[in-house]
Parts: structure tokens; C-alpha cells; sequence
């Protein structure tokens, strides 16, 4: 870990790269909205809890304080501060009964440690399922356009099927899969949908912590406890009923008891032609209640209008919530503070907005959308551009905050998987001007691009990107940020001790954050349209809302 500036000056450094630029961050500001955020007292910030309505409170207190003005929805003619997200909400009342049956020999399964068993977000408020067949479903992929079925020729109607994480070409690097980064394909929320579309009554992901880019904590804490998802009209067209992971020692044991070796069939998974294989006399069985009920959650939304152009919008996004009060830790800690994740994004676009606010007023719109229910599927996101507030055709730009460094400066920078965009381009041409590098996402395996909320944006067409904090420090290089990345994952990322330090000194963020205001700053303020890349696959659906930015 790097030597840690612990003084005043070190929490406002001044921009160093465009002279004439006036803008500055507060670093004091900024760690004191972080604590502030993260602190017990907001109990982890869960949506539809108390935690939620003191961080409405405090971060609508923090925009009014900053300048801004209400961007949300229209009551009376005059916009709130908020934007009412409608969720289903579903928990597991008490302990479910698991087990696995593997021929006659029954083994209790206990949550959250050979499995982590979400709550039924399907409609169902009772799951009962006794003795149902298991069947390796390979990746879980049906992919027609790269010629790839791991369900051809097989039933799972009444079936739990079991599917490993991230895509076939994870582990070789090579195939029909984009090699080591990850598509869509890889997703454990695909294969969730794409087991609903196939008949199965559940899915059990495998969980490996390489592929998965997290451990079995991260897991066990982000599938226990209360679920969500966005109202749908027939939720049980993308939610098998069952929808859980299972520890990979589990997996393989479960396998060698049914007479398989679990990493031969990893590897033929990995081939096309693949083809389903049931585990013979293998079952599993589970019993246990679901409270179900629609419950409203909230986006924030404060807005700056445009004095030109006010019906074109650039959108800053980040989300407010984290995980709440859960499983004890080691400690006995149950309250998932969230203070990187993402107390830092929220705070950042308070700045941001702040920053707006004391310039002269853009031509176009500014929109600060801080938004719910990111750790439960990036559902406060989706539900935005799904509905948005603001034509989503007009809407030029989105820029995304989440889990940002608040130690000191880097010399690079990156983003949240690399797809190309003129969007993408302007920002390396920021940041190059202020002395920074941008390197291309470090760890495509991740998925991380189908992981925050700049994602339900892009896959409609709006030119978006998630900034990704640097790794090559000014103190210690790239040893000691890719060491305090690992850090940070194994040990406090969705967990309780993801909690505010004392000693963080923001200066990164400090530096950083007058690239993300100046990257807007200048959408907003010119008659631009960034577009995507020509092989990116969402350029097409930008392209056909043209007509409506003419």
C-alpha cells in the first residue's frame, strides 16, 4: 500500500494540466460525503429501507446546497428531486431446505456455503421442488449467430440445470467468444434468462473465483439476502424459479459422485458441439417461502437546463445504494457500509454538479442521475432508460462513476470494458491533456462493461462509458495498484469492511474528476453527437433514432 499524504493540502490539489481551467475539487468535501454516506447510520443503504431515505435526504440536502435544480418526475408541473422506481422485492423467509440426492444417498445443503440460493423473483411466493434431475448445461450459451447451442437436443422442462461462469473461451484465450474478454454470453444474469427461456425450472451457476473475477464471498453476500428486479409483466419469461450458485468443490464432488469428471466436462464445454449431459441419478430438492411484494424504490435526479439546446441531454450517472444489513462477517459485522462502492460515485457526482453549477450555464442539459438498485442487477438504471425522463434519442452522452480510488494520483487511467466510441475518444483526448494515459480495461475477463450502470444506456443506443480509476500509481507504480485492487476485491468489496478510512486522501479523485466535468462540459457546450464505433453492435440502434436529432 502507498504512503498515504495525510495532509490538508494533499485534499485539494490543484488541477495540473489546463492552466486557463479554473475548476477544482474539494478533497475534504469529498471524504466527508463519503464517510458521511458509508457510516452505519445509513444501514448499508438497501433500497426501500430507512438507509434509503436518509441517503435521499442527504444527497438531495448536498445537490440543493450545490446549485442544482429538480430533475425528476412531474408532479403538478414541476419536477421532483426523485424518480419513483416500482421493484418487486423477494426474501427467503427463515432457512431454506436444500439438499442434493446422488443415487439414494441424500446430503443437506446449507446457505450460503455449498450454495448461495436467491429468492424467487419468478412471482412465485413458495418454492417446493422435490427430486428434480440435474443436467450439466456446459457455458449455458445459445449463441445462433456464432453457430453455438449448449442446449441442442436437450429437455430441461421440470430440471435444474447446472452452467459454469464467464464464456467458453475464458481459460485458452481463444475461440468464438472474443478470447479472454468477456461477452454478454458470460453473464451470470444470461444464463439466468436464457434458462428461463429453455424450460428450466432453475440454474445453478458454478461458481470459480478466476472466471467469476470475485470469491465465494462476494457471492454468498450479494445472493442471500433480499432480491429485486424491475416489475415485469411475465417475469418467468426471463427467472427460472430457481435461480442460485455452487461452490466449485461442491460442483465436482456432486459430479464424481454421479459417475462424471467434472473438469474433463469443463473442457469439452469449451468446443462447439457440445452436448448436455444429465448427472445421472442426481437431484436436488428445495423447500422454503418467498415474501414477494412491489415495493418503490427512487432514482435521484437533479438537472442543470440547457439555455440553448435544453432538450438535449448529457447524463452523469452513478448509483446510491449498496447491499444494506446482511450476514455477519468474521466480526459480527452485518452492515455493508459500501464506502468505494459506490459512496465514492455519488459523492463525485455531487462535485460534478457542483462544479455545473458555479459555471456559466451550458447550452444543453446536465443531468445528475444517482441511481437505486445497481447491486441488485443495475435495476434503477435500467428502469431510467427503460422510461426515461429525458428522450434517451436526444440524450447525447452518459457518464458513469462507480467505485473510485480515494488514495492519490495515478498516471492512467481506464474504463469499464473497452467498446469503441467517439465518446471513448474524446475522453483519452481529456485525459491525455491533463498528462494521463488511458489503457484499454485491464480485466476484460470480467465482464465489468455488463456490470454498471452506463449498460441499460448502451445496449439502447446512447453513446455511454463507466471511468475506471488508474492503476499505475504516482507512489508505488503498478505494483501497488493492482496489489490494492486485489486487496480491495478479496476483502472489502461487497463486504462489511468496505468502510471509509481515515487515512484516504482523495487526491486521485481530486485530480481526476475535472477530466470527467470538462469531457461533459464540452458535450454540453457544442452541437456533437458522439457515435459508436462501426463494428460496435449498438451503433445500429443509435442510427435508427437519427431522425429524431436533426
Amino acid at each position: 500500500m502507498r504512503t498515504l499524504l495525510a495532509s490538508a493540502m494533499a485534499l485539494s490539489l490543484p488541477l495540473l494540466a489546463h492552466a486557463a481551467d479554473t475548476i477544482r475539487f474539494d478533497g475534504k468535501r469529498l471524504s466527508e460525503q463519503v464517510k458521511t454516506l458509508s457510516s452505519d447510520a445509513f444501514e448499508g443503504r438497501g433500497p426501500a429501507t430507512a438507509g434509503e431515505e436518509k441517503t435521499i435526504a442527504y444527497v438531495v440536502a448536498q445537490m440543493q446546497e450545490a446549485g442544482l435544480q429538480p430533475g425528476g418526475d412531474l408532479k403538478d408541473g414541476k419536477r421532483q428531486w426523485t424518480q419513483a422506481v416500482p421493484l418487486l422485492r423477494a426474501e427467503i423467509k427463515g432457512t431454506p431446505k436444500l439438499s442434493l440426492t446422488v443415487g439414494g444417498k441424500s446430503e443437506t445443503l446449507s446457505q450460503g456455503e455449498q450454495v448461495a440460493i436467491r429468492a424467487a423473483t419468478d412471482g412465485s411466493t413458495s418454492v417446493d421442488v422435490k427430486n428434480a434431475p440435474l443436467v450439466f448445461v456446459g457455458y449455458g450459451v445459445h449463441a445462433p449467430e456464432r453457430q453455438w447451442n449448449d442446449f441442442d437436443g436437450v429437455d430441461l422442462k421440470g430440471k435444474i440445470a447446472i452452467a459454469l461462469i464467464n464464456d467458453p473461451d475464458f481459460e485458452t484465450g481463444e475461440g468464438d467468444f472474443g478470447g479472454k474478454a468477456m461477452t454478454y454470453y458470460g453473464r451470470w444474469t444470461y444464463k439466468y434468462e436464457e434458462a428461463a427461456r429453455q424450460g428450466a425450472i432453475g440454474l445453478l451457476v458454478v461458481h470459480e473465483t478466476a472466471p467469476a473475477s470475485y470469491g465465494w464471498a462476494t457471492v454468498k453476500n450479494s445472493n442471500t439476502n433480499t432480491m429485486f428486479d424491475v416489475v415485469r409483466d411475465n417475469p418467468r419469461s426471463v427467472h427460472p424459479q430457481i435461480e442460485g450458485w455452487i461452490q466449485r468443490d461442491a460442483a465436482a464432488s456432486l459430479f464424481k459422485q454421479a459417475g462424471l469428471d467434472f473438469d474433463a466436462l469443463k473442457a469439452q464445454a469449451q468446443k462447439r458441439g457440445f452436448k448436455a449431459v444429465p448427472l445421472k441419478d442426481a437431484t436436488f430438492s428445495a423447500s422454503y417461502a418467498v415474501d414477494a411484494k412491489v415495493i418503490t424504490s427512487h432514482n435521484i435526479v437533479a438537472r442543470i437546463e440547457g439555455s440553448k439546446r435544453p432538450d438535449e441531454t448529457i447524463i452523469y450517472s452513478a448509483h446510491w445504494d449498496h447491499l444494506g444489513v446482511g450476514l455477519a462477517d468474521a466480526s459480527g459485522d452485518t452492515i455493508y457500509n459500501g464506502a468505494v462502492d459506490n459512496a465514492t460515485g455519488t459523492a463525485a457526482l455531487i462535485e460534478i454538479g457542483r462544479a455545473f453549477a458555479k459555471a456559466p450555464r451550458p447550452q444543453r442539459s446536465v443531468v445528475f442521475l444517482n441511481v437505486t438498485a445497481e447491486e441488485k442487477g443495475l435495476l434503477g438504471s435500467e428502469y431510467y432508460s427503460s422510461k426515461p425522463l429525458y428522450p434517451l434519442a436526444r440524450t447525447v452522452a452518459v457518464i458513469n462513476m462507480d467505485a473510485l480510488d480515494p488514495f492519490g494520483e495515478s498516471r492512467n487511467f481506464t474504463t469499464s470494458g473497452s467498446a469503441q466510441s467517439e465518446l471513448l475518444d474524446a475522453l483519452v483526448d481529456e485525459g491525455k491533456a491533463a498528462g494521463m494515459t488511458y489503457v484499454s480495461d485491464r480485466h476484460p475477463e470480467a465482464g465489468y462493461f455488463f456490470r454498471s450502470d452506463h449498460f441499460p444506456f448502451a445496449k439502447r443506443g446512447v453513446p455511454a462509458l463507466s471511468w475506471g480509476s488508474g492503476n499505475d500509481w504516482v507512489d508505488g507504480g503498478t505494483e501497488a495498484g493492482e496489489a490494492a485492487g486485489k486487496d480491495y476485491v478479496a476483502k472489502r468489496y461487497h463486504q462489511p469492511a468496505d468502510e471509509w478510512d481515515a487515512n484516504w486522501t482523495f487526491a486521485g479523485m481530486v485530480h481526476d474528476l475535472p477530466i470527467l466535468y470538462r469531457l461533459g462540459n464540452d458535450l454540453a457546450n457544442s452541437t456533437r453527437w458522439p457515435q459508436w464505433g462501426a463494428d460496435s453492435e449498438f451503433r445500429a440502434i443509435r442510427e435508427a433514432t437519427a431522425a429524431q436529432r436533426e
